[in-house]
């Protein structure tokens, strides 16, 4: 099943299956509806309405362990907060650009933070929405934009 949600980075298009959300990607028009569309389509409001900090939804990554396990160290990074590649491939025992590869696979955007992710020295890519530029928006909005000035 899928919903459409709109919010200011774009048109935002959430996947349930068996009762979690799978996959998030910016476009699209749906228009399903369930407990968990409902729920996640919420708190994606209230995120964007800076009612929320952390989400609190059913998750299924779908990929490898590394994968999964990438995505759970994205979970965990607080709102307003960003960690570096190379701080995630710390504490996975793995290399920066695999952790790279990960976060840029990462089949959740919005919802796990990839966008807190940065380059040692520079922002780094996203996936999401019209890429950096959604990465830049997201990290204004959650105050963690004085690392970019």
């Amino acid at each position: 099943m899928k919903r459409t949600v709109d919010t200011p980075t774009g048109a935002v298009t959430l996947t349930e299956e068996n009762s979690a959300i799978v996959a998030v990607e910016w476009g699209g028009r749906f228009g399903d509806t369930s407990d968990v569309l409902c729920d996640a389509e919420r708190q994606i409001e209230a995120y964007f309405a800076g009612e929320l900090r952390e989400f609190g939804l059913p998750l299924k990554v779908r990929g490898s362990q590394f994968q999964q396990d990438v995505c759970a160290v994205m979970a965990a990074i607080p709102f307003g907060d960003t960690l570096t590649y190379g701080d995630i491939a710390k504490r996975l025992g793995a290399p920066a650009q695999a952790v790279g590869q990960a976060c840029g696979g990462n089949p959740i955007p919005l919802i796990i933070p990839c966008h807190r992710v940065l380059g040692a020295s520079g922002l780094g890519g996203f996936s999401g929405g019209v890429g950096v530029e959604t990465k830049v928006w997201l990290l204004k909005h959650e105050g963690a934009a004085g690392l970019l000035i």
